[in-house]
């Protein structure tokens, strides 16, 4: 049973930054965080797959947000700098056991708890 733990998040002010952790207790093939602001559909923010370095961005977050993982730790990590106020939202840490190129909700079968993210 693949289990997600969520860390970071919080509050900052406009231009700063945060970093959000997810840690899985197992392999996956892909990770990626969605972000839900309440009353609007959950959307992709970034996703990395575990095999090679291949990322995926929204374009909101392009050159300001960054994904990584370390595979030794199967732990992925979102490092967000340069934050707006309509970065706000709650983010959920994702894994996909499957070798698939979207990056829809529906993609990903197991949720981390989400953690607040508010910036002012």
């Amino acid at each position: 049973h693949v289990q997600l733990v969520e860390s970071g998040g919080g509050s900052a002010q406009a231009g700063g930054s945060l970093r959000l952790v997810c840690t899985v207790n197992g392999y996956t093939y892909r990770m990626a965080w969605f972000r839900q602001v309440l009353g609007k559909e959950r959307e992709a923010v970034a996703g990395i797959y575990s095999r090679n370095d291949y990322t995926y961005y929204t374009d909101s977050v392009k050159d300001r947000f960054t994904i990584s993982r370390d595979n030794t730790k199967n732990t992925m990590y979102l490092q967000m700098n340069s934050l707006k106020p309509e970065d706000t939202a709650t983010y959920y840490c994702a894994v996909d056991g499957r070798p698939r190129i979207t990056w829809a909700e529906s993609d990903f079968p197991v949720w981390g708890q989400g953690t607040q993210v508010t910036v002012s």
